[in-house]
Formats: structure tokens, C-alpha cells, sequence
């Protein structure tokens, strides 16, 4: 049983959405208001990625990840649609920056270290790599692209409209690769939590309704809550003398972000479950390198009334090739179709780095690493890699 018009019927809302809560306005806001628009943002969140899991558990399992991740990640374009449609420049990059090295610095260690820690419970064995399925290659390649383009965005030193015509175009492609894929037959009810697992086991019509609910409540939710998400967090650094840049580039997408990372924990404590919650965190990676991006300037320039180019500054540069060497780095690392512990662990070695030391340093050993490894790569040459894996999964499912 396939619901893929529900699953488009969820991504228009979810446009919508975008689109509704980048009208409201960034005002002035309590700090005080932290105490209740933190709740809010963190229920919305887990409202839509109960429903998100519910509506994937009947597609290809690529496919389903990329829906997955993008209605999970839907707070974080909220709060970046509102960021450009009030001109909010400066705390743009910050927010889109903080949430990908967060993604690749931290999530990718994470699941890890959970799988490693249940698998010597479960096993009394060490686990030393997380081995990725062939149909995982799409995921993998699907980075490629967005990240040599987002070097080429920072070369520019700014992001108009026609960039978000390309990335929107390279999300499209790796989403219509991803639908030639078959669904997986081990994608089983008892992975799910409680309460997606209810949703799946229901009648039609009430399995429906409950998950149209829940992203009409997740959205609700977001709707109002936004804005003074927003407005809080600038208000609590303002309070504690932080700059509201480091604020809106760690504290805002931890939060939105940490429905997400719950489940894609709760998946990883199983072996066989682990490859997909790194890939599900792979999945969010691919779509805010390119749709999130490609929203910026279109929001941007709807607010202006005319096109409008996001020009960055020094800082945000800095931040930018960062973030670019980061998930270089971390694409060079999974070409292998394999994520081992060293690399976990160096990930986030240099994740927690980057707050006590210059970024330049870690930008340059994110560079030679990632150039090193390439060519390491290409010297030896794995057989089981991504490249001919996906060359494979092309022929099967696509040509």
C-alpha cells in the first residue's frame, strides 16, 4: 500500500506553511517567553515527525527518509523563512550554519556511539563500522552536488535567485531517483514508536485523519510560535550580554532540531537500524543544503518587493567554508559505504574544537582531511563503494 499523493499532499502544506509563517513579524520579545515558545516548537516538532514516520512507513525507504527529514527539519525552515522575511541578514547564515555542523559535528557521532553502546550490551562485541545498504549510495552521491555548489556560492560571496533555481533542481533530482527505488520489506511495525505504530496499525480513513492532524497541529503550532521563538532567543542573549549570533546559531536549532535527533537515536540502538538513522540524519543534510538555502533569497526578496541577493559579509564566509569543509569531510568519510569509529569520534573531536579554537585552523584540517582522503580513496579504490553502488542501484531500479 503506497501513499505517495499523501505524502505530496503533506510537502504542499508544508510549503504553505513556510510561506504563512514567514508573514509574521519579528518583534520585541520577553526573554520570559522562552518558557513557553521552547515547549511549543519542541511538541510541534515531535507532532510532525510522528506524522512524517507514519506516512513513510509505505514508500521506498530513500524516499521515505527524504520526506522524513524534510517534514522533521520543518521548524528549522520555519524559523529561516521568518529570518529573511523580516531582512534579518546577519543571523541568516548563523542559523543555517549552526544546524548543519550539528547535523554532520554531532548527530552522525551520536548515532554511533548509541549503536556501538547497544551492540556491546546486546553482543558483549566492540562495533567498528556502521556498514551502509547499496540502495544508501543515493543518499550519499546526493550530497555531492550540493556541496560543490554551495563552494561555489561562497566563492561568489553572496546568494541570488538563480541559485535557488539550482538547488531546487538538484532536490529534484535526487527525490525522483529516490521514488524508483523499491519499498523495503524489512521496514517493520514493531520499529516504530508507540504512537506512529498506532497510526500504522489503523484503518485507512483513521490513519489519514490522525496523520493530517498531526501535521495540522504541528503547523498550527509552529504558525504561532515562530515568531516568538524567535524574538525570545534574541531577547535571552541581549539579556546575557551573548550575541544573538551565537544564540540563533546553536540554541535555536538544537531545539528545533531535537524531535529529530530523538528518533533517529531510537533507530540507531538497533544494528540493523543504524544505517538508516545515519542516513535519515544524511537525508536532513541533503535537503537544507538545498532547499533550505535555495528558500533564503526567494524569501529575502519577497520581503524587498523585488530580487534581492543575500551578500555576505567576512563573518559569514568564515562560517560558510566551515561548514562546507565540515560535510566535505563527512561525504569523503561514507564514500566506503561505511562509517567507522575513528571517524565518529574525529567528527566530533572537531565539533566540540571549533568553541575554544579560531575557525581558520579546523576549516584548513577539515580541508586536507577531506582532500586526503579523496585521494586515498581514489588510490585504493574499495569495490563495495558509492560510486559503483550507485551505479548498480541505478541499472536495477532507474535505467
Amino acid at each position: 500500500m503506497v501513499i505517495e499523493s499523501a505524502s505530496r499532499l503533506h510537502s504542499y502544506a508544508g510549503f504553505l506553511l513556510l510561506g504563512v509563517a514567514a508573514s509574521t513579524s519579528l518583534t520585541s520579545t520577553s526573554p520570559w517567553a522562552v518558557l513557553w515558545t521552547t515547549p511549543c516548537i519542541i511538541v510541534a516538532s515531535m507532532l510532525i515527525a510522528w506524522g512524517a514516520e507514519s506516512a513513510q512507513f509505505f514508500v521506498a525507504q530513500g524516499f521515505a527518509l527524504a520526506i522524513l527529514a524534510w517534514m522533521q527539519t520543518l521548524p528549522e525552515f520555519a524559523i529561516e523563512a521568518v529570518l529573511a522575511w523580516r531582512q534579518q541578514t546577519p543571523l541568516l547564515l548563523a542559523n543555517l550554519t549552526g544546524a548543519l555542523r550539528l547535523l554532520t559535528g554531532l548527530a552522525w557521532p551520536m548515532i554511533f556511539i548509541t549503536a556501538a553502546v547497544m551492540h556491546k550490551r546486546r553482543d558483549k562485541t566492540y562495533l567498528l563500522k556502521i556498514h551502509l545498504q547499496r540502495h544508501h549510495s543515493v543518499e550519499v552521491l546526493g550530497l555531492i552536488l550540493p556541496l560543490f555548489y554551495a563552494l561555489v556560492i561562497w566563492w561568489k560571496g553572496k546568494l541570488a535567485i538563480y541559485d535557488s533555481a539550482v538547488l531546487i533542481a538538484l532536490y529534484a533530482a535526487y527525490l525522483l531517483v529516490l521514488t524508483k527505488l523499491p519499498p523495503e520489506e524489512s521496514e517493520g511495525i514493531e520499529d516504530l514508536e508507540a504512537i506512529p505504530r498506532a497510526i500504522v496499525t489503523a484503518k485507512p480513513v483513521r490513519r489519514n485523519l490522525a496523520i493530517a492532524g498531526l501535521f495540522i497541529a504541528g503547523g498550527t503550532l509552529i504558525y504561532f510560535t515562530a515568531e516568538p521563538f524567535l524574538g525570545s532567543m534574541v531577547a535571552l542573549a541581549t539579556a546575557f550580554g551573548i550575541p544573538s549570533f551565537v544564540i540563533i546559531q546553536w540554541l535555536a536549532p538544537v531545539i528545533s532540531e531535537f524531535p529529530e535527533l530523538a528518533s533517529t537515536f531510537y533507530f540507531a540502538r538497533q544494528d540493523e537500524k543504524a544505517p538508516v538513522a545515519l542516513m535519515n540524519i544524511v537525508s536532513s543534510n541533503v535537503n537544507q543544503w538545498t532547499l533550505l538555502v535555495a528558500m533564503l533569497p526567494i524569501v529575502l526578496s519577497l520581503s524587498h518587493g523585488h530580487p534581492t541577493a543575500l551578500v555576505f559579509d567576512a563573518e559569514q564566509k568564515s562560517e560558510l567554508i566551515l561548514t562546507i569543509a565540515q560535510g566535505l569531510t563527512g561525504l569523503v568519510f561514507l564514500l566506503n559505504m561505511e562509517f567507522a569509529w575513528w571517524e565518529a569520534l574525529a567528527m566530533l573531536a572537531l565539533f566540540l574544537a571549533q568553541f575554544v579554537l579560531p575557525h581558520t585552523p579546523i576549516t584548513i584540517i577539515f580541508g586536507v582531511w577531506s582532500a586526503a582522503g579523496l585521494l586515498h580513496f581514489l588510490i585504493r579504490r574499495p569495490p563495495h563503494n558509492a560510486f559503483a553502488s550507485f551505479a548498480k542501484t541505478w541499472r536495477a531500479h532507474v535505467s
